[in-house]
């Protein structure tokens, strides 16, 4: 490292999909022992009203089942395989870890029992037919595991992200003190200028957005907000990030990246 000791947050990206099934408890752990800073994932509300980690508003992707994620109840959902799809998998019915679905309270049990300090950055999912109820359920079952109110000490510390700031404002309006991010595929207005919609504190640029728009980060950290850039994979997109002197790097490869870091 320089003698400056920048380093950026090393965060995988759905548990650092690129080994192991994402959103998949085994991904998640992995991550942990690989020692990532901080994990990623994304929630959607079931029809019964439970948090579930899922990226796609479909299932076919990323499962053996069909439709909507929203449109499914928790057991409906338990029941399929969230693994067999990821190369190299082994069809084997002991792996849970790497297959079972994967809710936000199961992840939240894991990272409070790690035994380290964890960084842990959720995002909803819009549009969602449930709207605001999405964020109301995730503000209810962070007070829960006493996640809402991050102090400084506190072993894990939650992050909400978004790409709708509306999400971010519900988020602001009943929980103040969560930090939030406001993700983004294209600039939005004000954002050239390194304003952020109103409840957002930290830009959340895909690293194709600072790719095409170099302006945009020197923007926005003059404007006193921290940056998390996705999705972070190859040795020229760490350059890159590292360059702008990021705050966090979100990334499919955690491994990777912190071996990387560790060389420099």
């Amino acid at each position: 490292m320089s003698a400056d000791s920048y380093r950026p947050l090393v965060f995988a990206h759905r548990g650092g999909a690129d080994a192991l099934p994402e959103h998949t408890l085994g991904a998640y752990l992995r991550a942990l022992d690989d020692g990532a800073d901080g994990l990623e994932c994304d929630v959607r509300l079931t029809r019964d009203g439970h948090l579930v980690c899922v990226h796609d508003r479909r299932l076919e992707r990323t499962s053996n089942g069909r439709g909507l994620v929203s449109a499914k109840t928790l057991a409906e959902l338990d029941a399929l395989n969230y693994g067999s799809w990821h190369p190299g998998y082994p069809a084997d019915e002991e792996l849970p870890d790497l297959s079972r679905l994967l809710t936000l309270d199961r992840l939240l049990d894991a990272v409070l029992s790690c035994g380290r300090q964890v960084r842990l950055l959720i995002e909803t999912k819009h549009p969602s037919r449930y709207g605001a109820e999405v964020e109301r359920r995730l503000v209810r079952t962070l007070r829960h595991f006493g996640l809402a109110e991050p102090k400084p000490d506190d072993r894990v510390q939650v992050t909400v992200m978004s790409f709708a700031a509306l999400a971010l404002r519900r988020i602001r309006a009943q929980a103040p003190a969560l930090p939030r991010v406001y993700l983004m595929e294209f600039v939005p207005p004000g954002a050239g200028r390194g304003r952020l919609p109103f409840g957002a504190g930290t830009a959340g640029p895909g690293v194709d957005l600072i790719r095409a728009r170099p302006a945009l980060l020197p923007a926005v950290q003059a404007a006193g907000h921290q940056a998390y850039v996705w999705t972070v994979n190859t040795a020229a997109d760490l350059e890159l990030v590292l360059a702008h002197r990021v705050d966090g790097v979100i990334t499919d490869r955690p491994r990777f990246v912190l071996d990387q870091l560790d060389r420099m």
